[in-house]
């Protein structure tokens, strides 16, 4: 990331960024002019949580049909569950975070990792002689492995620069930036995946901090424009290529990458559109 006093804002300045900041704020202003807003806007949300959450899962190995989703209660039969019980429990946990985040983004993600992780601790989460789930809920040290198989091509950073970068991009949380909220988010969201500082769920914990970031930044405060709809709506293939085009670093590829989180939001605000459109009609 650039290492000015306000490092994200020259991103709000690239080619293209301006356009998608515009449509991602039209999508999201007409869910929230819609009628059922006005009273059940508190249904719109739980909802998009539960369709956010189940995204989520399928960009991370788990594409359950949603009314599957919604019916199971236990989530620690196999790897397919325990990634669909990781993503709803991130996701839920994530509108519950936001004043820490503000002061302690590392917290947050030690938090949403531990959470997403519930029920799915091993011998592989703690050292020979450590507790239980120790390494649950923090960044890995030199030598641990990583599963994240959505970015298996991707470069790794090792544990020494995983810490140096959290830690910036953490300052930078709590500095405050003049970049909108959907330029923040796809940062979040990029470097995470980039750096993918735990064992496990990276994935998981990197879509719920974007949606933390889309809520405290003020651009989705209801969180009913779930992004993650749009990133599994894009594909996997097209979830990577914008990831590379981020690591890249380049104008374009950091354009890119934003641009494809902008879309995602779009995608979920037309699906909590639609969810609108169900809760008029009685259907849902």
């Amino acid at each position: 990331m650039p290492t000015t006093a306000d490092p994200l804002a020259a991103l709000g300045a690239l080619p293209g960024v301006a356009d998608s900041v515009e449509a991602v704020r039209g999508a999201v202003d007409r869910v929230y002019g819609h009628r059922v807003m006005r009273r059940r806007s508190s249904e719109v949300t739980a909802e998009a949580v539960l369709r956010g959450a189940r995204a989520s899962a399928a960009l991370g190995g788990a594409d359950w049909p949603l009314e599957e989703v919604r019916r199971r209660s236990d989530f620690g039969v196999d790897a397919e569950a325990r990634t669909v019980g990781a993503a709803l429990r991130a996701t839920a946990e994530a509108g519950q975070l936001l004043e820490v985040w503000r002061q302690s983004p590392l917290r947050v993600l030690a938090r949403m990792h531990l959470v997403a992780a519930g029920g799915d601790v091993t011998e592989l989460d703690r050292e020979p002689s450590a507790p239980a789930g120790e390494r649950v809920g923090r960044p890995r040290l030199a030598g641990e492995p990583v599963t994240e198989p959505l970015a298996d091509g991707l470069p790794l950073p090792d544990a020494a620069e995983v810490s140096a970068r959290l830690d910036g991009l953490a300052r930078t949380v709590v500095t405050g930036t003049s970049a909108p909220a959907l330029v923040v988010a796809a940062v979040v969201h990029g470097e995470l995946m980039a750096l993918r500082p735990f064992g496990s769920y990276n994935g998981v914990v990197a879509r719920a901090a974007e949606r933390i970031v889309l809520i405290a930044g003020g651009l989705d405060p209801k969180s009913v424009c779930p992004a993650e709809v749009g990133h599994a709506e894009q594909g996997a293939e097209a979830y990577v290529e914008g990831l590379r085009g981020y690591l890249s670093g380049t104008p374009e590829g950091m354009a890119a990458w934003i641009a494809h989180c902008g879309r995602a939001v779009e995608l979920g605000a037309r699906e909590s559109t639609a969810v609108c459109e169900a809760l008029q009609r009685g259907a849902a």
